[in-house]
């Protein structure tokens, strides 16, 4: 099979915000205790974090985290994870029916954050709380001293402001599962009063209004218009979340989904755009996809109802969950003119590309290379390349390309990569890749996974399924040839 790729500067998409490469730590089964933090861990540090996950979180490069949630967030006291350990309560968690100890909370957190070089990106309760209680957090953790909260956080030893940027306003509050869910006019008033009084307290953050829960929720755009109505002039991004899984094990199917990933975004770019034009606004609301992940291993396996931190929603990730993630990625930076935020959820053993062993090892899942891959070549511009391949039909779908894949030019450095993906379960593609103006670019890397059953999976005893360098093609005047193995993620990075 042959495929061609076009590319040059005059295809730039847009500027790539680092903060598309972000992720999600939730107060949900092991992701906080036991995941990044376990104190008496062998690798714990003084703060109890395990630096062996620290570490793997840092070769990701993600710049930005959302943290407490999640549908956790919706029923969440905040004012019961700061001050002394010993005299925080324990609470019942009816989002996911648990017993949270609060023994980590917000100041833990943003402590991790710095050891783990990314930024907070914090949510807000709007379900069983509201606006007041939200203006008190950003008051507590962005004033810098002499009122009643910002004093509060001195007492409790963190004496300059954590400077919080990035505030969402509450989570997926459409949903009949969430805590104090709302209909999209109550949640709309609500989201507006909230970032409204968050922004007079601290001047300069950015609000995220919560979109529908899903492309399939009912509510979806409609939800968007009614609540973008009232909110728009307040706000400065609408969130997205989405899940996908191969429950009816249809390879094709399943990486035909991001035919409909990108419709779902630019479904919601064009509900944005529709207000504003309602509105005559000159303000563009830009796009936040703060959940998005393969997940579907996990569901219904059973736990300790009201235990503390059992393991839930811990999905084994395969082959073909990795290459479907590194196209939604794909899919994420070809609409990277709207979409500066996303996180993958999670980060640490909740559908995450980091596993742990309670009071043992760690490993990196099939999904941690891809990722990782595009945070730390996928900077700079995106460029959309013209890409002529052939096409495949699926249950669901028809006239999927063969090929998936973006290209990033980052001029600063004199650096380019190109992201591929051979959907074909059988079959090499020979990929001809012409460099119209990019003169002395030239290959330096060729990765690639490849060779690998789709249902492969990593454990703690081996990591099988990885990325491996392949030979550096060369280049023949502005033209590359490179083979893309069947089924195969790949990455070409180029260098002046």
């Amino acid at each position: 099979m042959k495929a061609k790729i076009t590319l040059a500067k005059e295809f730039r998409i847009g500027e790539i915000d680092k903060r598309i490469y972000g992720s999600f730590i939730e107060h949900l089964g092991r992701a906080v205790y036991g995941g990044i933090y376990e104190p008496g861990h062998p690798t714990a540090d003084e703060n109890g974090f395990r630096k062996d996950v620290i570490d793997l979180v840092k070769k990701l490069n993600v710049p930005v985290v959302r943290y407490p949630g999640g549908n956790f967030v919706s029923g969440y006291n905040w004012e019961d994870g700061v001050g002394p350990v010993e005299n925080r309560p324990k609470r019942l968690d009816l989002a996911w029916g648990t017993t949270e100890p609060n023994t980590f909370g917000t100041n833990e957190f943003i402590k991790w954050c710095e050891k783990a070089n990314a930024e907070c990106m914090m949510a807000v309760n709007l379900g069983t709380r509201g606006p007041d209680e939200a203006r008190n957090l950003v008051e507590y953790c962005n004033h810098t001293s002499g009122s009643y909260w910002s004093d509060l956080r001195r007492s409790h030893g963190y004496e300059k402001p954590h400077n919080i940027k990035l505030w969402c306003l509450g989570n997926e509050m459409d949903g009949g599962w969430q805590m104090g869910a709302k209909t999209a006019v109550e949640y709309g008033r609500a989201a507006l009063e909230a970032s409204k009084m968050m922004k007079w307290t601290s001047p300069g953050i950015e609000t995220v209004l919560c979109g529908s829960s899903s492309r399939n929720s009912p509510t979806f755009g409609t939800w968007e218009v009614e609540s973008l109505d009232i909110a728009y002039d307040s706000i400065d991004y609408v969130s997205l979340h989405q899940y996908y899984g191969n429950w009816e094990d249809d390879a094709p199917t399943f990486l035909a989904r991001t035919l409909e990933f990108d419709d779902f975004i630019y479904s919601v770019i064009c509900a944005c755009d529709y207000v504003k034009a309602k509105k005559r606004s000159k303000k563009t609301i830009n796009l936040s996809f703060d959940e998005w992940n393969v997940w579907y291993h996990s569901n219904n396996v059973p736990f300790e109802r009201w235990s503390v931190a059992p393991p839930r929603l811990e999905d084994i990730y395969n082959f073909e969950d990795a290459l479907l993630v590194g196209s939604l990625l794909i899919t994420l930076l070809r609409h990277c003119d709207r979409i500066k935020i996303a996180c993958l959820a999670q980060l640490v053993n909740v559908i995450a590309p980091i596993f742990t062993k309670t009071g043992g090892g760690v490993f990196e899942q099939t999904t941690y290379f891809p990722f990782m891959h595009l945070s730390n070549y996928g900077r700079g511009s995106a460029l959309l390349p013209l890409i002529d391949c052939p096409k495949y039909d699926c249950k669901a779908f028809t006239d999927v390309p063969y090929i998936e894949s973006i290209a990033t030019y980052d001029e600063e450095n004199e650096e380019m990569a190109i992201f591929c993906v051979n959907k074909s379960l059988d079959e090499s593609v020979v990929l001809d890749v012409n460099l119209m103006d990019f003169a002395g670019y030239k290959p330096c890397e060729f990765i690639s996974m490849d060779g690998y059953d789709k249902k492969d999976e990593n454990t703690f005893d081996a990591v099988k399924v990885k990325p491996h360098n392949n030979p550096v093609p060369l280049l023949d005047g502005s033209n590359l040839e490179v083979e893309l193995k069947p089924f195969s993620w790949n990455v070409i990075r180029l260098k002046k």
